[in-house]
């Protein structure tokens, strides 16, 4: 009769997922983009922007000098904040959450 060796097996660790960090798109306050530019923009380039949320954005924009106008992951943050940039808002560098 052939023996096999005691198998010992370490106990598993059980780790939490790896989450990412989210990213901030800001847009600020300047002399030369109209109300109704700014939130057009935002409304062409932020899914789900409604008309009445990119107008509380705007006077958020003129009226505290930014607003923070979507959260989210970094590859979806870098590519709403390029396009608004294109558009020429002025933008704030990305910030993580």
């Amino acid at each position: 009769m052939v023996t096999s060796p005691a198998t010992t097996r370490e106990p598993s660790l059980v780790s939490a997922p790896k989450t990412y960090p989210n990213y901030k798109v800001i847009v600020l306050n300047d002399d030369f983009n109209t109300f109704e530019h700014v939130a057009n923009c935002l409304m062409k380039h932020i899914p789900g922007m409604t008309s009445d949320l990119a107008w509380t954005f705007t006077n958020q924009i003129h009226h505290d000098g930014l607003a923070i106008v979507w959260v989210g992951p970094q590859e979806q943050a870098e590519f709403y904040h390029q396009q608004l940039r294109r558009d020429g808002l002025t933008m704030a560098p990305l910030e993580s959450a």
